[in-house]
């Protein structure tokens, strides 16, 4: 290397990165980039020119800066941070974008096209360490801006980071109450993200290592009531399993995972379940240094599974040194249902209704009865075998009276009055009743309680779309898969009402989501024969003639009896153009669905192609 082409200069260096960019892309690629590329024109490259910054390197949704003074950097790292923080309001909390920034004093040694050093490779380590929207600053940069800028510093202390000989002295800038030099005011509203002066930690999905592939749901289950009992701690920033089930099945480095996540720990486990014994591995590890805080391996009864729980949410909490107060202990320790086989069933039967067909939905009812047979006030388990019972009625014909439907939603609301996955089973069964008005109302209650729950906002844009109301449809499907993403039919759903819309070209890319997503599911289960013929209609809109045709014909050859099945046939036929066998489906199909299925065929944009045809009018009159 010729000494004459080494350049080397003390910099401020900022480093920045989007926290969670991988899962915001999968969950919409052309928004998420189309997003990043307005932020970086109208705050992030503005501020540094500002600053007088410069952008020595781009590494996707990282970001490297040079400035020639640390308060320069601090300066142009809390207006990023300010802007996005105003830039989020009104935005879904998972469809935030966020930036983690690392500050350091440091050696850029610029070599003919390249650069490094460790001033640059420190800023980086401190921006993985940094919360969502939070700064970390070398204590370089602490001594520096000192109280010029009338930041305080929360002093981490010195942290073991990757490829770094010797500890960091960690600081987190609180920019909360900072001015930015120009005396504009902060926003203090709008900021879900994790506050600096909270550990992060995600709860990633147990792994099932029993013996039986088929006590998945177990393990899965294990995980979601750790991460609801870590979310009732205040001192605690958990992400929510929707979000952490993403990484589900992918085998990645745990400080990929963690930077991704914007997370500062992760927990990790498996699930060994055999008969009635159990072996429950856990462990918390620091993102930062990829090391151990804390492990333990639990051997019980299967009837202790709780107390396991309860253990291992309080390990973390005290590893993590956050103090619980006593509401927060009781939450922890107030069990789902006081019947271990009672909770086994409800997850089984949860494990049953993920697949959509007659047979599914038959078998989940019967674990969420037999969960209520266990444990009488099982409040999730009455809301469980509502929904069945609406599905099946509705999309089936089975002639399950409506009085007992909306009896089981009753006694759900009785037991709990807030849970908001009882009030969206008690819309979809008014809706199966046609009782549409109150339908809206226990809709609204149910988001009003958890804008977050699932059931909710899909059960109600599926209630849209029968009312002809396509944008609020389209509001509550995309809701519906950014909170789950595993959500295979919502992408799909979304891209019937966005052409209901006019917008052909935004349904092309939701299509194309959802068969990514569709794949996964039959990778997982291939047995899934709905996932199937929902996919072989996105691929029918999209062109592709012979894969439908395939998609299609495995889905018909997996359960050929299924009249769900049979209608979505109909809908890929009639967008291939094969009008006549499209409606010779559906004139078998029509008598045997109950109401919300026959307002749905009229708002179905996959059978636009067939409502000029002469025998259409016969069906209308089937459907009245």
């Amino acid at each position: 290397m010729c000494a004459e082409l080494l350049e080397r200069r003390l910099a401020a260096i900022l480093a920045a990165d989007v926290v969670g960019y991988s899962r915001l892309l999968e969950a919409n690629e052309e928004e998420t980039l189309n997003a990043l590329r307005l932020h970086r024109r109208e705050l992030f490259d503005p501020a540094v020119e500002t600053h007088g910054g410069h952008i020595i390197k781009i590494m996707g949704d990282g970001f490297l800066v040079e400035f020639g003074s640390v308060l320069s950097a601090a300066r142009c790292a809390v207006e990023i941070q300010r802007g996005m923080l105003e830039r989020n309001i009104g935005i879904p909390a998972d469809r935030h974008f966020a930036f983690r920034i690392g500050l350091n004093l440091g050696d850029i040694v610029f070599d003919e096209d390249d650069f490094h050093g460790d001033g640059i490779n420190v800023a980086v380590r401190l921006q993985a360490l940094a919360a969502p929207g939070g700064i970390a600053c070398s204590a370089a940069v602490r001594h520096e801006v000192a109280n010029k800028l009338g930041l305080d510093f929360a002093d981490q202390g010195e942290k073991t980071v990757k490829n770094i000989s010797r500890p960091v002295h960690v600081y987190f800038a609180d920019w909360g109450n900072v001015a930015s030099g120009e005396g504009m005011p902060l926003a203090t509203n709008g900021h879900t993200q994790a506050p600096v002066n909270k550990p992060s930690v995600a709860i990633l999905p147990f792994a099932n290592i029993s013996d039986d592939p088929a006590q998945e749901f177990f393990s899965d289950g294990i995980t979601e009531d750790i991460i609801t009992d870590l979310s009732n701690v205040s001192g605690l920033f958990v992400l929510s399993r929707n979000t952490v089930f993403t990484w589900k099945g992918r085998s990645e480095n745990l400080q990929r995972i963690a930077r991704e996540l914007g997370v500062a720990y992760v927990v990790e486990g498996s699930v060994r379940k055999a008969g009635n014994h159990l072996r429950i591995n856990a462990e918390l590890i620091d993102a930062a240094s990829d090391g151990h805080v804390w492990a333990a391996r639990y051997d019980r009864d299967l009837t202790d599974i709780f107390e396991v729980q309860d253990e291992i949410t309080k390990a973390i909490v005290e590893q993590l040194r956050v103090k619980l107060l006593p509401e927060e202990k009781e939450a922890i320790e107030q069990a789902p249902t006081e019947s271990v086989e009672a909770y086994t069933h409800f997850l089984r039967g949860r494990e049953y209704y993920h697949i959509a067909s007659r047979s599914n939905h038959l078998m989940a009812r019967q674990s969420f009865a037999r969960a209520i047979e266990l444990d009488p006030n099982y409040a999730r388990a009455y809301a469980g075998i509502a929904v069945c019972d609406a599905r099946l009625r509705s999309q089936f014909g089975t002639g399950i009276p409506v009085e007992d439907i909306l009896a089981n939603t009753t006694m759900a609301l009785v037991i709990d009055p807030n849970l908001a996955e009882a009030h969206a089973a008690k819309g979809f069964a008014l809706a199966v009743a046609g009782n549409r008005t109150e339908a809206v109302s226990a809709f609204e209650q149910a988001l009003s309680l958890d804008a977050n729950c699932h059931e909710a906002n899909r059960y109600y844009a599926e209630f849209c779309v029968t009312e002809g109301q396509f944008e609020l449809a389209a509001t509550h499907f995309q809701r519906a898969m950014e909170i789950k993403p595993a959500d295979y039919g919502a992408p799909i759903m979304l891209v019937n009402v966005l052409r209901s819309l006019g917008q052909t070209d935004k349904a092309s890319s939701y299509a194309r989501i959802a068969l990514k997503k569709a794949e996964e599911e039959l990778r997982l289960h291939p047995e899934n024969a709905n996932v199937a013929c929902l996919g072989a209609t996105a691929l029918a809109f999209l062109g592709v003639r012979d894969q439908a045709l395939e998609w299609l014909a495995r889905s018909l050859a997996t359960d050929p009896d299924d009249i769900n099945i049979q209608y979505n046939a109909a809908c890929t036929y009639a967008l291939l153009g094969e009008i006549e066998r499209a409606i010779d489906l559906l004139e078998v199909w029509m008598p045997q669905v109950g109401i919300e299925m026959r307002l749905w065929f009229k708002n179905d944009s996959d059978l636009d192609p067939i409502r000029s045809h002469p025998r259409y009018l016969g069906l209308v009159e089937l459907s009245e």
